[in-house]
């Protein structure tokens, strides 16, 4: 492998020549067929991956079905212990892992390193969380009424591929917790961290309890989510395809959780003083992640007040910001994750100014030496209507529309005015203000002061065509557990039923 940074040096990450499916706490395929894992900056083979197929998806969840009973049995504490012994492996190894992620999705390796320390967090938090998980319970006359909560079964779990290592901690933490065993599908083009997370799991975990399919979403995603032995979907991704994962659902009639697309409004108030500290976060909203994720604040509400004095230093910044290799320390906008999405993202500039938004920089492709094969497009600021396109749809890049407010109520109005509610932000140093907006935001995560202030233990999770149930909490294990109402009487009752004997 000869993956350089701008310094010439080689990342060692011991890649190896190709991944197997990890099945019943084994790596084995059920063909030779394969795909590659390219690098998407510099278009360099890094492994390839067996392209699963639905007897890999029958095997998968044939062994997860084994190990379920035995899995359910086993004492929470122990359940536990085993996922902060994941924590502690998968921490041991964050560095070599997020330089995996880099090389495998173009990310800065800056912001694939924190996403390895959400993870680590997600695994720890659901150890913890899961020991004080429980149902109801009441006395009633004679005895007891309770609930307990019992796991589903086999989790059947896909995920997308911005943030591979968040989204595997985010699927597999509460299922395991809850007692539940896993088959996971990770994204084609992000499948590498995961399938080394396997060899951790495997020293861990008992066989078949995770089990981790690569392949293609109309293959080994279709055969997964149509499967009969499957009794339980979790999806990220499009909203596009969350109504695929719950249609499938529905034929079967197994509870679906979806965490999908956004298009987030970040609003600035006239009160902010701060001027230079709101670009920062703002920038960092619009385009963390290149602006591939589902939660960047991609539309932007500033205030009349303020409007032309925060504009223009924030076109400032965007033009101060370092579009670059992803292994370079000093790149803030690295690549985008391959030529489909880059097409895409060039697509939306080309609709923004066909659509009449004022382009106030950016917008174009730039060749990064070295990785001449990337897709690397510059952090790109529009002045927009909002019911332009470039303001409604989903981009999935470092594109921010910008628009111009000065009444309260029908700010708020477009703010909502959007098929999604993931996320919103706003930035305002007046508790009345912050309190007012936050309640009338549609939105299933609200930021003050600070964009992307994500705590393990706080909701995450969308309203309207963002998603259905929340991750990231306590909550969430009830999203993997369903309620076994149980009612005891400590005798007999008197007989009242039946007419009396002759």
């Amino acid at each position: 492998m000869n993956n350089r940074n701008l310094a010439g040096a080689v990342p060692d990450v011991a890649l190896k020549p190709r991944y197997l499916p990890f099945v019943d706490g084994k790596f084995t395929a059920s063909s030779d067929e394969v795909f590659p894992a390219v690098n998407p900056a510099t278009g360099e083979h890094l492994a390839d991956l067996t392209r699963g197929n639905s007897r890999d998806i029958d095997a998968a969840v044939a062994a997860a079905t084994a190990a379920f009973p035995s899995w359910a049995a086993t004492r929470v504490e122990e359940r536990c212990a085993m996922l902060l012994k994941l924590a502690d492996a998968l921490e041991g190894d964050a560095e070599r892992l997020a330089l995996i992620d880099s090389l495998d999705i173009g990310r800065r390796v800056f912001e694939t390193t924190i996403d390895h320390t959400i993870a680590v967090g997600q695994f720890r938090f659901f150890a913890a969380a899961a020991v004080t998980h429980s149902g109801w319970n009441r006395s009633i006359p004679g005895g007891w009424a309770l609930a307990k909560r019992e796991p589903y079964g086999v989790c059947g779990q896909i995920i997308p591929w911005n943030v591979p290592a968040i989204m595997t901690a985010f699927k597999i933490a509460p299922a395991l917790a809850a007692g539940n065993t896993v088959v996971l599908k990770p994204d084609e083009n992000a499948s590498l961290s995961t399938m080394e997370l396997c060899a951790h799991v495997a020293e861990i975990f008992p066989p078949g309890v995770v089990n981790v399919v690569p392949g293609f979403g109309e293959e080994a995603g279709a055969a997964l989510t149509a499967h009969p032995g499957v009794a339980k979907l979790a999806f990220t991704g499009s909203s596009e395809v969350g109504r695929l994962v719950s249609h499938a659902g529905a034929e079967r009639l197994v509870p679906v959780t979806l965490e999908l697309g956004g298009k987030s409004p970040n609003i600035v108030f006239p009160d902010v003083q701060d001027l230079d500290a709101l670009v920062d976060n703002v920038a960092f909203a619009a385009t963390y992640c290149n602006g591939q994720s589902c939660l960047a604040g991609t539309r932007l509400f500033v205030h009349d007040d303020v409007y032309d004095r925060f504009l223009g230093k924030l076109v400032e910044a965007f033009r101060r910001m370092k579009v670059g290799s992803p292994l370079d320390p000093a790149t803030t906008i690295s690549c985008l994750v391959s030529g489909e999405q880059g097409e895409k993202v060039l697509g939306y500039v080309d609709i923004g100014r066909n659509e009449g938004a004022e382009l106030l920089v950016g917008g174009n492709r730039v060749a990064v030496p070295g990785n001449e094969h990337g897709w690397f497009v510059e952090p790109t600021l529009f002045a927009v209507d909002n019911q332009m396109r470039i303001a409604q749809e989903e981009i999935f890049g470092p594109v921010l529309s910008v628009l111009r407010w000065n009444d309260f109520d029908t700010m708020i109005a477009e703010a909502n005015d959007v098929r999604y509610g993931l996320a919103a932000g706003l930035y305002t140093n007046d508790l009345a203000n912050a309190m007012r907006a936050a309640d009338a935001l549609q939105a299933g995560s609200v930021w003050v002061n600070q964009y992307f202030n994500m705590v393990d233990g706080s909701p995450f999770g969308g309203h309207k065509e963002s998603g259905i149930g929340s991750e990231l909490c306590a909550e969430t294990l009830n999203m993997y557990t369903h309620l076994k109402s149980v009612t005891l009487a400590a005798q007999l009752p008197q007989p009242f039923y039946l007419p009396p004997a002759a």
